[in-house]
């Protein structure tokens, strides 16, 4: 099972993009059992896997890409709205986070997680998102309901393959600012000072991340709120999710950020045929 997760690993992917499948061949060859039809192709290798893991090693990878292909991509297609994979906040990542109108984060937690770092990772995701949501097994569903009462629920069974949402989250839109400067870039917190103050402040180069920080400490959060969600709606992110035929690489685009080019080309060379 720890080859098959190694499959949708970025490095594999990668490597898969320079057109290298040496370690991808090494680990069919350990299983050449499971090859099936006479001329299968890399992509329907892939498929396979990810059926096997699905069933029997629903792992993080697997949860997130069914959850961005039945829950997020949704959302993608009625509103303005942009997703971020792993985005990093100081000491945490998180697993995805949703810029429309609002911000939400969602926290994966797998039958194999342990949630001693849940407690941490809330208390900072409080800090700048609006919407917190923590996705759990259907069966580990009663020992998150009592975490935190004001954090959203969402299930997922394996059985049924579905999302469910238990409970929704309390919206806080008073953000914190010194977090919101960690996660902007410069060109990014320069503009948020424009916009606000109409001016960028008359500063040496090395000054304007303390300067900016103490003027965006002093817009009103609800303000702030907005003007971090705008900004983080304009990043070059690409949210191009296939709907049909490799819905299982999904996850693994928006992992890497892959473009329209990109994703064609890694498609095209994994459905070259195995070559062992």
């Amino acid at each position: 099972m720890r080859d098959y997760s190694a499959l949708f690993s970025r490095s594999e992917v990668k490597r898969m993009l320079n057109n290298d499948f040496q370690s991808f061949n090494l680990k069919i060859s350990r299983y050449k059992t499971s090859l099936g039809k006479s001329s299968p192709t890399y992509l329907s290798y892939l498929k396979s896997a990810y059926k096997v893991l699905e069933k029997h090693y629903p792992n993080e990878y697997i949860y997130k890409n069914e959850f961005l292909n039945k829950w997020l991509a949704k959302e993608l297609g009625s509103c303005n709205s942009v997703v971020y994979n792993e985005l990093r906040l100081g000491k945490v990542i998180a697993d995805l986070a949703m810029f429309n109108g609002i911000s939400k984060v969602f926290e994966i937690k797998t039958i194999l997680d342990k949630e001693v770092r849940l407690s941490n990772q809330i208390l900072e995701y409080r800090k700048i998102f609006n919407e917190i949501y923590v996705i759990v097994p259907v069966s580990k569903v009663e020992k998150y309901l009592s975490f935190d009462q004001n954090v959203g629920i969402i299930t997922y069974s394996n059985d049924a393959k579905e999302f469910k949402m238990i409970r929704k989250s309390e919206r806080n839109l008073e953000i914190d600012s010194q977090t919101v400067m960690q996660v902007l870039h410069t060109k990014e917190y320069l503009k948020i000072t424009e916009l606000y103050f109409g001016n960028i402040p008359n500063c040496s180069d090395f000054e304007k991340f303390e300067v900016c920080k103490n003027l965006i400490g002093s817009i009103p959060p609800k303000i702030l709120n907005e003007l971090f969600v705008d900004t983080m709606k304009k990043r070059k992110i690409n949210n191009l999710f296939s709907k049909r035929n490799t819905t299982e690489l999904n996850q693994l685009c928006l992992s890497l950020n892959l473009n329209d080019f990109q994703k064609e080309q890694l498609i095209e060379r994994l459905q070259s045929p195995i070559i062992l």
